[in-house]
């Protein structure tokens, strides 16, 4: 995997989340799941996880395309967890401890909230999104990370952290059997129930 390959991967994520997330046009049908997977795999997942362990894995000799095929299936699944992580951080993280003010709500992102929650809300629930994601007021924002609340979409997350840190060490034991496990479990717990 070169630099470049990878450069080209996150700035097809980055084009793709731009697109789903246009500020002048609030369309709720394009974010899907298949889309926000699409998205978190090429924006975050190969730049922030695979390239940076596969650079580490050319540097010590580690150059077998199995092996790098190995640590490309635990890393871009991590990446996704990192995203989710991002998301949800992003509505009902504390910016005291973030460092930042989550914006997904105004800017119209495609982020794991939203998508859960459109899988999951009634027509009236559905309506209440439509009428306010994207929108830069107060009163908008606050409606939707209601309706987020009102599904339950804080212990949902605390499920899907779980089930995906579970998820990954079985992905680690699986895929990691050339590979040195410790540096795919010690990232692993870095990002587990992080908070920041």
């Amino acid at each position: 995997m070169s630099t470049l390959q990878t450069s080209y991967q996150t700035e097809l994520g980055q084009a793709l989340d731009l697109m789903t997330a246009q500020p002048d046009r609030i369309d709720l049908t394009r974010f899907t799941e298949e889309r926000y997977k699409a998205i978190v795999k090429y924006k975050t997942a190969f730049y922030s996880f695979y390239l940076p362990v596969a650079a580490a894995m050319y540097l010590a000799g580690i150059d077998g395309e199995e092996q790098h095929s190995n640590a490309k299936a635990i890393l871009l699944e991590m990446g996704e967890f990192f995203q989710i992580q991002d998301d949800f951080l992003d509505c009902f993280g504390d910016p005291a401890v973030t460092g930042k003010i989550g914006t997904d709500i105004e800017d119209n992102k495609c982020s794991w909230l939203v998508v859960e929650t459109l899988r999951r809300a009634s027509p009236e629930q559905r309506r209440v999104l439509e009428e306010s994601y994207g929108r830069h007021d107060s009163e908008s924002v606050s409606r939707v990370k209601s309706l987020y609340s009102e599904l339950g979409m804080p212990a949902l997350f605390r499920e899907h952290e779980e089930s995906s840190f579970q998820r990954l060490r079985g992905l680690i034991e699986r895929h990691a059997n050339t590979l040195p496990h410790a540096v795919f479990l010690s990232f692993a717990h870095k990002i587990y129930k992080r908070n920041k």
